[in-house]
């Protein structure tokens, strides 16, 4: 409570949305609705100004695992992470986060408890990106976190490079009726380039990666993986069924 009283409340309106940099972060459970025992986790990192995301597996909440793979997705990002903000969850409110981003000279939020809307970039990205694409299973295996990140290295390239979104320009309120605007659809990489956000060098790289990808391949292979993932937690669930009747 010491801590959590330490970091910064973010609402929704607050951060810079122009500048590439700033990321809400979230943790997806793959607990199938047993919560019982150990399952995979979805690092959920959505960018605000661009909307670029990453994702990545961690075996547990640990802080841990979730430490490494925000090292893991500041190494990805095409630009400087200049700030990270969260839920109140103990998987980032802690010591050991708060002095790697005191140290890397990032900035550390988080949002009101119980208040979704405070990091409504990165929830659309958790049922958008993660579940629509990994579905509701339970994933507690070396195998299917290994699947899991197959998947999750097709789906950066194909949601930040091909997938276009829109993203909220006006909400006017008049009476009980609610008139909102929306920009231009653009996907991340479009808006990174609109927004200036990438040195020369970055620049490059990603234009010939662009440039470089089937969007079509990368849906195929992400279909294929996604279809294995669900077949192999099928046939896990069914295993320990039969093992359950079997000792009565």
């Amino acid at each position: 409570t010491l801590l959590r009283s330490q970091i910064p409340v973010r609402t929704f309106a607050e951060w810079d949305h122009g500048v590439a940099g700033f990321l809400e972060i979230d943790l997806v459970g793959h607990e199938g609705g047993d919560p019982r025992g150990e399952f995979a986790y979805s690092l959920c990192c959505t960018d605000v100004a661009s909307g670029w995301t990453e994702v990545r597996v961690v075996r547990n909440r640990a802080r841990k695992w979730t430490h490494e793979a925000l090292k893991d997705v500041r190494a990805a990002l095409p630009f400087r992470l200049l700030g990270l903000d969260s839920d109140n969850g103990g998987e980032f409110i802690n010591h050991h986060l708060v002095s790697w981003c005191s140290a890397e000279r990032i900035s550390f939020t988080r949002s009101r408890p119980l208040r979704k809307n405070d990091g409504c970039y990165v929830e659309q990205k958790n049922w958008s990106v993660v579940r629509r694409e990994t579905g509701y299973g339970r994933y507690d295996t070396e195998a299917e976190r290994e699947l899991l990140t197959a998947i999750y290295a097709d789906l950066r390239l194909y949601v930040n490079y091909f997938l276009p979104s829109v993203k909220l320009i006006t909400k006017q309120r008049v009476g009980a009726r609610v008139t909102k605007r929306y920009d231009t659809p653009a996907t991340p990489y479009r808006r990174l380039l609109a927004l200036g956000a990438l040195d020369e060098q970055t620049l490059a790289r990603l234009e010939a990666e662009y440039l470089a990808l089937n969007p079509a391949e990368l849906r195929r292979r992400l279909t294929d993986n996604e279809k294995k993932l669900m077949r192999m937690c099928s046939l896990k669930m069914d295993s320990r069924g039969r093992e359950v009747a079997a000792t009565g």
